[in-house]
């Protein structure tokens, strides 16, 4: 099932050019070229569980959620209501089927009224049932709601870049989603197992979780009209996105700006121009900053040599793809490894 709607989630039309495979955890999908750049960045969003949390609440009760930098946090309410408060934006009121993406990681409120002061999470006892999930109980004994909350990290380059364009809060009301079916049958499956915990368990919850960021994220995108500019709007354009697409698929591919444009059938000149203007920086710029985060992936995941990674990127000489990525990234590549501290920058 978690395969099949995350391939109707993310899959677009398969086209009559050459098919490419995409290797994500425990599934391979088969995408087209460059039928849909906005779907295949999508398709990058898969995420790394780092915590799960069901929480019990009885009202009144109030819980505050610390800031945790380039962390995203996911509420799904599976009984009850509850309200999400996060700094600079409207109050929202949560129900049964309801879910919230925080993306940047910033501190909010979860409570059963507004204008309430929050427990402090980490100065609240938990039941800590292994090293990555635990049940929270909070609550004076009245009405009961209940939440699985998650807080997940991104793995892929192309998941930072997107994630770093979402707005503070996105609200899902699933009651009035066109997909109301398949999301409260998600729902009612994560909040099973989030309830019995069973073998493998954590996987599924995670698997879950990747289905409901990314329909959140898909319809942000279908409504909201910033999702149009910028790097989210050229992944939408024709031309552009083609380009971005194969840049994402080929990093170590000796790209020109003439190649690029040859790629998008427009001249150098027009090709250039538009790039930059709907991108925001020149193709070339955006190419050797794509290597330069394929490489921080490719250090953190895979613990590749610096040998490797230059010959993987295309790069002539280990020195010339070290200065690229101390320019882009601000440390050199042997510094990020013996720091094991590797920099996210998008």
């Amino acid at each position: 099932m978690v395969k099949d709607l995350w391939i109707m989630l993310v899959r677009p039309q398969i086209a009559d050019e050459q098919a490419f495979v995409l290797h994500t955890g425990d599934m391979n999908v088969v995408l087209p070229p460059v039928s849909d750049p906005l779907g295949e960045a999508l398709h990058f969003l898969r995420m790394s569980g780092i915590f799960y949390c069901r929480s019990e609440f009885t009202e009144p009760w109030a819980l505050a959620l610390p800031r945790m930098k380039d962390f995203l946090m996911l509420h799904v309410v599976t009984s009850g209501r509850c309200w999400l408060q996060v700094e600079g934006t409207p109050d929202r009121l949560l129900q049964p089927g309801d879910l919230a993406l925080v993306p940047h990681g910033k501190g909010h409120q979860l409570a059963s009224g507004p204008g309430m002061e929050g427990a402090r999470l980490f100065d609240l006892p938990r039941e800590q049932l292994s090293e990555r999930y635990e049940i929270l109980r909070l609550g004076g004994g009245g009405a009961a709601a209940t939440a699985v909350c998650g807080v997940f990290q991104f793995d892929h380059p192309a998941a930072h870049q997107l994630v770093a364009l979402l707005p503070k809060v996105i609200a899902v009301d699933a009651w009035n989603s066109p997909h109301m079916e398949w999301i409260q049958s998600t729902l009612r499956m994560m909040a099973a197992e989030a309830r019995e915990l069973r073998p493998g368990g954590e996987t599924v919850i995670t698997r879950l979780a990747d289905i409901l960021v990314i329909h959140a994220i898909r319809s942000w995108i279908a409504h909201d009209p910033a999702a149009q500019t910028g790097w989210l709007g050229a992944l939408q354009d024709k031309q552009i996105g083609r380009i971005i697409a194969l840049i994402h698929r080929e990093p170590a591919r000796p790209w020109t700006l003439e190649s690029l444009a040859a790629q998008a059938a427009m001249s150098r000149s027009a090709f250039a121009a538009r790039f930059t203007e709907l991108v925001g920086e020149p193709a070339m710029r955006y190419v050797t900053r794509w290597r330069m985060n394929t490489a921080l992936t490719w250090l953190r995941e895979e613990k590749a040599s610096i040998t490797e990674l230059s010959r993987r990127l295309g790069y002539d000489s280990e020195a010339a793809f070290s200065r690229a990525f101390k320019r882009c990234n601000g440390v050199s590549p042997g510094a990020a490894r013996r720091s094991g501290t590797l920099p996210q920058k998008t």
